[in-house]
């Protein structure tokens, strides 16, 4: 009965905690993509996000006028994972929250391709 009395508290804690957390607004910074070559091609990204609970919405993309929607997106604690789709191309970001940036790594594979990049935001609204 303590144990589960025990692990009731740790799981309202944690659910406390992910709500404080919300990363709903614009996120903007780079996008550093590396090739096959190992070239590094920069760019940018911008992040339109909403977040209801864990859950997140929205999109993402170069820029404000060229953006991709967000089929699957999720927050736990400081860890973010994303899910976009262009074309036939499945782009996956696995990114961690740090103060009022979001880094981390964005994976996509399809139609014969892959691609693999760094990205970097802050918030701006």
């Amino acid at each position: 009965m303590r144990a589960l009395l025990c692990l009731l508290v740790l799981g309202a804690v944690a659910g406390s905690a992910a709500a404080d957390v919300d990363v709903t607004g614009k996120w903007w910074g780079s996008f550093n993509v590396s090739g096959p070559d190992g070239q590094t091609k920069e760019s940018t990204a911008v992040l339109l996000l909403k977040q209801n609970g864990t859950e997140i919405t929205g999109s993402v993309g170069p820029s404000e006028g060229e953006q991709h929607e967000i089929t699957r997106g999720k927050i736990e604690g400081d860890k973010i994972t994303l899910e976009s789709a262009d074309g036939g191309v499945v782009i996956k970001f696995d990114l961690m929250l740090d103060g009022g940036r979001i880094t981390g790594d964005v994976n996509a594979a399809g139609e014969g391709r892959t691609m693999k990049a760094k990205i970097d935001v802050k918030r701006t609204k």
